[in-house]
């Protein structure tokens, strides 16, 4: 027994020599930056006046900032830029590290004039690389606080065009501060400055233009002026009420690092307080990338133990970012009106930044039985929205409705990439324009009046009430019976489309890469949220019948009627269809073409489609007399489309 514990103590120690081993270390310096490790030491262990503990370094380290080289979907995604663009290795590995590992790529770029690279044996992500450790760092403190005040908020300044000062000034929120000890601790410099907050600092990474390539590799756009705007919400709330001379002056820092009171150094003991202090909170939506990262620290070396802080905030501000509201639902002859109102209470649009995001209306329609008569938008395990187009066809994808009737029609918030042929793409690197953007836009955004970096695109352009920060759509569902019928609509986001995943997964199988985020993806449960939702009841007329008048006059030979109808109108083939029938005047039905029998004279069945079929119903009176009706679903590309 002593042997086995010996070895099972020695493993344990293997275990952990290995793990501290291949760790981050903060502690580091550069030439021009310090790790984040050395700011804890005096910028951690503070509260406020309120009892809530605001260290400084503990905040920012649950942040997707601090992760920012840890995120496995940012590695895939770049190893896949690489993959398929291999001749812009140089671009791409700057690029993106620029504003994902800024401070090893400024001392390889700007202090040694080396060249950027991520992976591989020469790679920074390497354990090995003398600027790992910097490199994870990701975001770091003295990054940001180290920029200086030089074309803020300006294309020059923004898509990781940022100037770092020479000189180890740190700047920060206030003017009355005790600097020396931190000149005598760290030798940097504190001096106070207003564009620390600023959301123009924000428009650093925040605004990012990359530029595109034609089907055999060359670069198109001549300036950077022509670049895709890959992500602008700078430029988004540049045109809201929010921005700094709107009706409603609010900064990205105002909701993104909330203020409070609090001392802003835990040494010397003797600091007073300061209104205003910024949280470190950097909150933002990406509860699904938070959680991956929480849940596989080790393998990714995430070094903070509280990920569950920015998980509750990123899904308490997601939560606060829309509202959804049944303005009004009514049924008239069993039709069933509903009106949906969402109101974006974001300073941007929403979603916004990087265009894998989406957000779609989940609206459902259930009677006193709880059994679903109509459903729109509902959500499939493996994430993928059910009639969504662009989750069934990647070249293919999902209009901007005003007027929903039928399952298969879904509005879904988001962005849509084309190429220079105009194709459906979702590599940067090929990515010329955009066919859709219906993100909801922020109030006192005009859309008929903004720049075309962050304009409406595809059919929300033509959308009257699609504008100033709120969009209004209506379903219609015919049909319904007498009765109680319970409406409820909720407006669900996702970080990460299917689309975006399956073309990650398509051609890129064996990128070490893209196998460590599928991994660990598929193995995650959560792969969408809730942000609001709403519901209400209403009681159907049941097709406006009224009772029959007593002793009605009998009716003879009357015609037979048949009412053949079949949903959804599109379907993917090896899909169901549901055939409903009823008839009048007629005392048997017979079904021929693509399905037979006797059936009943009024009735529904589900039928599933394998190939272009017809289906025929005829209805008989007692005296022979006949009536006929076909329905036929024709091939149109991966779907069938009913054509008659």
């Amino acid at each position: 027994m002593s042997k086995n514990l010996s070895q099972s103590l020695v493993f344990l120690l293997f275990f952990l020599f290995s793990c501290t081993a291949l760790a981050e270390d903060t502690t580091f310096t550069t030439s021009h930056f310090s790790g984040s490790g050395n700011c804890s030491m005096c910028h951690d262990g503070l509260v406020d006046t309120s009892g809530d503990n605001v260290s400084i370094v503990r905040d920012w380290g649950t942040s997707m900032m601090a992760n920012a080289t840890k995120d496995p979907f940012w590695r895939a995604k770049v190893a896949t830029q690489l993959e398929r663009n291999p001749h812009l290795s140089t671009l791409i590995n700057d690029k993106c590290s620029k504003c994902h590992a800024p401070i090893a790529n400024y001392e390889i770029n700007k202090v040694q004039g080396g060249e950027m690279s991520l992976f591989g044996d020469n790679g920074v992500l390497n354990p090995s690389h003398e600027f790992y450790d910097e490199a994870m760092n990701g975001v770091s403190c003295t990054v940001c606080h180290q920029i200086e005040d030089v074309n803020l908020g300006t294309p020059d300044g923004s898509s990781g065009q940022y100037s770092i000062n020479n000189n180890k000034i740190i700047y920060g929120q206030f003017s009355d501060i005790f600097a020396q000890p931190m000149i005598n601790n760290t030798g940097y410099m504190p001096a106070y400055s207003a564009h620390i907050s600023d959301s123009a600092l924000c428009a650093s990474c925040h605004d990012l233009k990359t530029p595109y390539v034609d089907g055999v590799g060359d670069i198109i756009p001549k300036t950077e002026a022509e670049y895709f705007p890959e992500q602008m919400p700078y430029t988004e709330w540049q045109n809201s009420e929010f921005e700094d001379a709107g009706a409603n002056p609010q900064s990205c820092q105002d909701c993104h690092m909330p203020k409070t009171t609090s001392k802003v150094s835990s040494r010397p003991m003797w600091l007073e307080t300061k209104d205003g202090f910024a949280k470190h909170h950097l909150v933002g939506a990406n509860t699904t990338m938070l959680t991956l990262l929480r849940d596989n620290a080790v393998e990714l070396d995430v070094i903070s133990n509280n990920m569950d802080l920015s998980i509750n905030r990123a899904r308490n501000m997601l939560k606060s970012s829309v509202s959804v509201e049944i303005t009004s639902v009514s049924v008239t002859n069993g039709e069933l009106e509903a009106h949906v109102k969402l109101v974006n209470n974001s300073g941007h649009k929403t979603p916004t930044a990087y265009p894998s995001r989406r957000m779609w209306l989940h609206f459902k329609v259930t009677d006193s039985n709880n059994n679903t008569v109509f459903e729109s938008g509902k959500i499939n395990t493996d994430g993928s929205i059910a009639g969504a187009d662009n989750d069934l066809d990647l070249s293919i994808f999902e209009p901007h409705y005003n007027l929903i009737s039928t399952e298969d029609q879904v509005q879904i918030y988001e962005t849509i990439m084309a190429n220079t042929d105009g194709a459906v793409t979702f590599t940067l690197l090929r990515s010329a324009q955009y066919l859709k953007d219906n993100r909801l836009t922020p109030r006192g955004f005009d859309k008929s009046n903004v720049p075309s970096d962050v304009a409406v695109k595809g059919l929300a352009d033509m959308d009257a009430d699609f504008n100033d920060g709120s969009d209004e759509l209506i379903y219609r569902i015919s049909g319904l019976a007498a009765g109680v019928f319970n409406v409820s609509v909720s407006l669900n986001y996702q970080t990460i489309s299917h689309g975006f995943l399956q073309d990650l997964y398509a051609d890129n199988n064996q990128l070490e890469q893209v196998l460590d985020f599928k991994r660990m993806y598929e193995a995650q449960t959560l792969k969408h949220e809730t942000i609001d939702s709403t519901e209400t009841n209403v009681i159907s007329d049941g097709g406006g019948t009224t009772a029959p008048e007593p002793n009605p006059p009998p009716v003879v030979n009357l015609p037979p009627t048949v009412n053949f109808t079949a949903s959804p109108f599109r379907v993917a083939r090896g899909g169901s269809i549901k055939l409903s029938w009823s008839s009048e005047n007629a005392s048997s039905c017979t079904a021929s073409d693509n399905w037979s029998g006797t059936k009943a004279i009024a009735g529904s069945e589900d039928m599933t489609l394998n190939n272009p079929s017809t289906f025929t119903l005829t209805c008989a009176a007692a005296d022979g007399d006949s009536v006929s009706s076909s329905i036929v679903y024709g091939s149109r590309g991966r779907k069938w489309l009913e054509i008659k």
